[in-house]
């Protein structure tokens, strides 16, 4: 049956109701529900339908449960690092070496990128662990605010193993099956990467924005308040505190990096290995080929119950946490991925109604012939910004619009444009959840460095804003067309380097710093 343009209305309308509700959970269901009721023309047998089909059904496949466990065992070995003083150890082991505000900030921007895992974790415990010191180095609370958030998601969704790569791989996989393409969901991910302008970008120029020392906008403000007065608050200020940073402090004074390190690394090694072995590397399979066989999803449980094992056994070993504490830190670090593993079977759900409805296909259909291929890249890195900046959900905006960038993709431009649409869909999601108030990782960067919210939004968006033009202009358009992703890498940072030159201001700068008045950041 062809249900033409009522196949768009549960996308659309799980868009419009996360843009209205900002409730992302909310809106899937009732976009899995009305599609449902299409399918089956009765709103009773549309609502048994959507738990029993779709979510039920979701579950029912090996990889999809798989990718589930894989994401709640990650959070259960974070929370056994963070209860061990593994993650503590590090970071202590980072701030040792901060010797001035440069060092310190490239020391916060380091231990972002160490604690590439999970993005939750990064940005509780970079801000908590490093505020002090940027205090003492008179850094405003804006900055490090920024510094925290954005080494979070932009690090956590490009990590080779994190709680992001069973939800992208898992969306991946997904929408290659809704249109019959074999290729590995786990290789896919991986070259994509070079493709995450955005993300890669933010990246950069933290580093660029530490090392010429200059800052524009709201943050230029703040760094001048911070620099002439030594407050690194403005005097109307209200920090954003919670408790939720002390949960994932150690309740040891046991502080040892290695115990963070060595289980970080059994994971990665493990994956390594698995995905050899899996692919049929023992049985004459070549790298590459091992590598794009293999069942990633299987192999990433591997690694994460490996991982666990390591860190549990670390644990006892060293008499740091009894074998109670243990399990209570897994089950702790478990529950944080709860909503992440929602929204994943709600994603899964909605994608199942879709491909029964023909969305993609209908979409692909009516766009085919006004949508050059070449703007895929730029169209589909813009969408799931606007979403996750309405909903500030990252997950949610990439839950909603995949499906559709993948069968669009590959319908206008083949496979040649799956691999740039799909890294676009993925960093630009991460766009919109940076410059969103509602976003959580946002909330919790100001959290963690205890900065006043609405200030760190106001900082933070107009960098945000910058790399994002820059994306779109030298990488996401030179994409459509082929051009080599790293040399658009290359232009890229050449460019945000010659930006902040061009307009940024040292905070020493006094001729520069007398037209730009002190005001508050966060009104």
């Amino acid at each position: 049956m062809h249900y033409r343009w009522l196949s768009i209305i549960p996308p659309i309308l799980t868009i419009l109701l996360s843009l209205i509700t900002k409730e992302v959970f909310l809106s899937l269901f009732i976009g899995v529900l009305v599609g449902a009721t299409i399918i089956t023309h009765n709103p009773l047998t549309g609502f048994t339908d959507t738990l029993n089909t779709y979510i039920v059904g979701s579950l029912t496949d090996s990889w999809n449960v798989s990718i589930l466990i894989f994401c709640l065992s990650i959070g259960g070995l974070i929370g056994i690092l963070s209860k061990n003083g593994g993650t503590k150890g590090i970071s202590n082991l980072i701030v040792s070496k901060a010797k001035n505000s440069k060092s310190t900030l490239f020391s916060t921007w380091l231990m972002g990128m160490l604690i590439f895992f999970d993005d939750y974790a990064n940005s509780l415990i970079v801000g908590s662990t490093m505020r002090s010191i940027t205090d003492k180095m008179k850094v405003s609370r804006e900055k490090l605010a920024y510094i925290v958030d954005s080494t979070a998601a932009p690090v956590s969704s490009i990590a080779l193993i994190s709680t992001w790569v069973g939800f992208e791989t898992g969306l991946i996989k997904d929408g290659l099956s809704s249109i019959n393409v074999d290729l590995n969901a786990y290789t896919v991910f991986l070259q994509t990467i070079p493709y995450r302008f955005y993300s890669l970008l933010t990246l950069a120029f933290v580093l660029i924005i530490i090392f010429i020392g200059k800052d524009f906008g709201p943050m230029a403000r703040a760094e001048r308040r911070t620099y002439l007065t030594g407050k690194v608050l403005d005097d109307n200020a209200t920090p954003l505190v919670s408790d939720e940073v002390s949960s994932l402090e150690s309740n040891t004074s046991v502080e040892r990096w290695y115990n963070a390190v060595i289980p970080i690394l059994s994971v990665i090694i493990i994956t390594i290995i698995g995905l050899y072995i899996n692919g049929g590397g023992l049985k004459g399979a070549s790298l590459k080929d091992a590598f794009g066989n293999a069942d990633a999803s299987v192999v990433l449980l591997w690694a994460s119950f490996g991982g666990t094992i390591v860190a549990a056994l670390m644990s006892l070993a060293q008499r740091i946490l009894s074998l109670k504490e243990i399990m209570e830190a897994w089950v702790a670090g478990l529950k944080s991925m709860t909503v992440a593993s929602i929204i994943l079977v709600l994603a899964w759900a909605l994608g199942s109604v879709n491909d029964k409805l023909g969305t993609s296909q209908f979409i692909v259909d009516i766009t085919k012939g006004s949508l050059p291929h070449y703007l895929l890249p730029v169209v589909m890195f813009i969408i799931p910004a606007i979403v996750a900046f309405a909903t500030g959900s990252s997950w949610g905006a990439n839950s909603i619009v995949m499906p559709l960038a993948i069968n669009l993709a590959y319908q206008i431009g083949g496979i040649d444009m799956l691999i740039p649409t799909i890294g676009s869909v993925l960093t630009g999601a991460v766009l919109g959840d940076h410059c969103s108030p509602i976003s959580d990782t946002t909330i919790m960067s100001s959290m963690a460095s205890a900065c006043d919210h609405i200030a760190h939004v106001k900082t933070q968006m107009p960098y945000a804003m910058a790399v994002g033009i820059v994306s779109i202009l030298i990488g996401f358009i030179p994409a459509g067309f082929g051009f080599n992703p790293y040399i658009s890498l290359i232009l890229g940072i050449v460019t945000l380097i010659a930006l902040v030159n061009l307009i940024g201001v040292k905070p020493t700068d006094e001729k520069r710093l007398s037209m730009i008045p002190i005001q508050s950041t966060n009104k």
